[in-house]
């Protein structure tokens, strides 16, 4: 989570290792060599040597400074440093990519354009892009609904329940003002559940301009979406599974999504379920700074960044994501995290062994990784799914401890491509993923505070994960009892605990103004308000006792989190000892401490207390 190793630092162990290559070919991984051979064309990209330092960027106070900071200096660095290989290949008519989140070109071309641009100095590597077949969740025969809403108004589906969304949205934190992005294999957003929340939908018309993106280009087909779709489109539905997870309700009934009132981007990152590294790139490109369709990322408004991306997607190295194109991915994600972007990376469905959270994204130390829990007819427990992938991550080295989380990821109902009233239920990280994502909406509409502080973001939801005897494991070079494992990371998120920041431990109640009221003194006295300790209060209420440590007598209506002494709210003449209860986020209720109020008189006909 926290970064341990710099674009810098790596372009410097790239820079010492070519200084002692012997030639172009050094410079040139073996896939694109072999991929080459016999005179055959291939896909790669070629690597500038001259990486932008994007640590400034952590110094910056606002999210919106960190986004124009890091696209400003990699847009630029791109331009200045690519502008000799660029006019090359144009005089030549190769076809071409410039990327600037990693300072690369895609270009297809043959071994000894290869070793041509090897051969400049300017060029740090040339590495392979190849196609790389995802095996996406696909739903078993029968589980596909059409629902055009249920009988049941609202019902809450199993997952969202169990990590408490619904109790921060009755604190009135639905994700509101906040923006999850989707890269996966497109999605529907004509779809009943999607159209609402799409940033591109204003309730009348749709303008895709800035809020969607196809990283799929000829000669690539497609499917049913074409390549280069000018509006958004699923070719698998996959993708609209995941960012339902994360977002969605449809107003009738299905409740699917984490945050209903956060609003989603998407990019295409797969063609029908086939991806390579520079699509990948791409879209965490689009991401960082959004353009119009049919624009470039010269038009790129990184004021318009999302806030979290889902990533149901990984990169096999058994499918050729050698170190090299790894380590461009992770320079996409860590230029992501410089600009305050959130990349939320499902752990992988390879379990049950252990360090099988080996393939990219969610290897990195810059991803926030999530493991799948377990939900057995639709009854969630902390048990993990056998197909979650394990830590420790040992195919960098690291040793590094994955996933960094735990969310539920069976059984998981959300829309699909089908129609625009399909859904239905899948299994895998794929679906654990994205409840995260739409937590971290739910998180900064609460605590808006925490906005581009991706480590505090993380470290918050961490902090406040559930804990317990199901997800302590001495499994895969684990403690028990201690966090993060192998298994679960930190525990099962936990959002309602998240939003309040930890347990709430004490409330105290003090006056600012008189306590004594009603005769000669005013009918209105002075003003009680109640302060929290360790935690976020979801509900108040305040009342009062009779005797000191008796029972409670409700103030009806009196709910928020100051109340103004009145004399019409008690029964009579007397001594009282207000008190607030909260109800919190994290934790049991609590009663405050009591303040003595000293009532003088009461207008009979006016009084308006109720016991409850």
């Amino acid at each position: 989570m926290n970064l341990r190793i710099s674009a810098c630092a790596m372009t410097a162990l790239l820079t010492a290792g070519q200084a002692l290559a012997a030639g172009p070919e050094d410079k040139v991984t073996t896939w694109v060599l072999q991929r080459t051979s016999t005179g055959a064309q291939a896909e790669f990209l070629v690597v500038m040597a001259d990486q932008a330092d994007l640590t400034p960027a952590d110094a910056l106070a606002t999210k919106a400074a960190k986004g124009r900071f890091v696209y400003d200096t990699l847009y630029q660095r791109a331009r200045q440093s690519q502008a000799a290989v660029l006019s090359l290949l144009s005089s030549r008519g190769i076809p071409h990519r410039s990327y600037y989140i990693v300072n690369s070109v895609w270009v297809r071309g043959d071994r000894a354009l290869a070793l041509e641009l090897a051969a400049r100095a300017d060029v740090a590597r040339v590495v392979g892009n190849p196609e790389v077949r995802m095996d996406l969740p696909r739903p078993d025969p029968g589980t596909v609904e059409e629902s055009a809403g249920r009988e049941v108004p609202e019902l809450v589906e199993e997952g969202i329940a169990f990590v408490r969304a619904p109790e921060v949205w009755g604190a009135s934190f639905t994700g509101q003002g906040r923006v999850v992005a989707g890269a996966d294999t497109g999605i529907r957003w004509t779809h009943n559940a999607l159209r609402p929340h799409y940033r591109g939908w204003n309730g009348t018309t749709a303008d895709h301009n800035f809020n969607w993106h196809d990283s799929i280009h000829p000669p690539a087909t497609g499917g049913i979406c074409g390549a280069d779709s000018p509006a958004p489109c699923d070719d698998n539905g996959h993708g609209s599974h995941t960012i339902g997870t994360a977002v969605v309700a449809d107003g009738a009934g299905n409740q699917v999504g984490m945050a209903p009132g956060a609003k989603f981007i998407g990019c295409r990152n797969m063609d029908q379920g086939n991806g390579t590294p520079a699509r990948y790139i791409e879209c965490f490109e689009f991401f960082l700074a959004p353009y119009p369709i049919g624009g470039g990322p010269g038009q790129g408004n990184p004021a318009l960044a999302p806030d979290v991306s889902v990533n149901s997607w990984t990169c096999p190295l058994s499918e050729g994501c050698d170190v090299p194109n790894t380590e461009l991915l992770r320079q996409a994600v860590a230029a992501q995290r410089a600009a305050g972007i959130l990349t939320e990376a499902s752990a992988g469905n390879a379990g049950s062994a252990c360090s099988t959270v080996a393939d990219p994204p969610p290897t990195f130390d810059e991803s926030f990784s999530v493991g799948a829990l377990n939900c057995p007819a639709n009854v969630c427990s902390d048990a993990l799914a056998s197909f979650s992938s394990r830590g420790p991550v040992t195919v960098d080295g690291s040793n590094r401890t994955k996933p960094d989380i735990a969310a539920p990821g069976t059984n998981v109902r959300s829309a699909t491509n089908g129609s625009d009233t399909a859904y239905t239920s899948l299994a895998g990280t794929s679906m654990a993923g994205p409840h995260v994502g739409g937590a971290v909406a739910l998180l900064l509409s609460a605590v808006p505070s925490l906005d581009g502080n991706v480590n505090a973001i993380e470290t918050r939801l961490t902090n406040t994960a559930v804990r317990n005897a199901t997800n302590s494991t001495a499994l895969c070079s684990s403690t028990a009892g201690v966090y993060p494992n192998n298994l679960f990371g930190f525990g099962r998120l936990d959002i309602a605990c998240g939003v309040a920041g930890g347990t709430l431990s004490n409330v105290n109640v003090s006056v600012a103004g008189s306590t004594v009221i009603g005769g000669p003194a005013p009918c209105i006295g002075g003003t009680a308000t109640v302060t929290e300790t360790n935690g976020t209060g979801a509900a108040h209420q305040w009342g009062f006792r009779t005797v000191s440590g008796g029972a409670i007598t409700n103030l009806a209506g009196q709910t928020g989190t100051s109340y103004p002494l009145t004399c019409t709210h008690f029964p009579a003449v007397g001594t009282y000892f207000l008190v607030e209860t909260t109800t919190p986020l994290c934790g049991t209720p609590i009663v405050s401490n009591e303040t003595t109020v000293t009532v003088q008189a009461v207008p009979v006909d006016l009084q308006t207390f109720a016991i409850e």
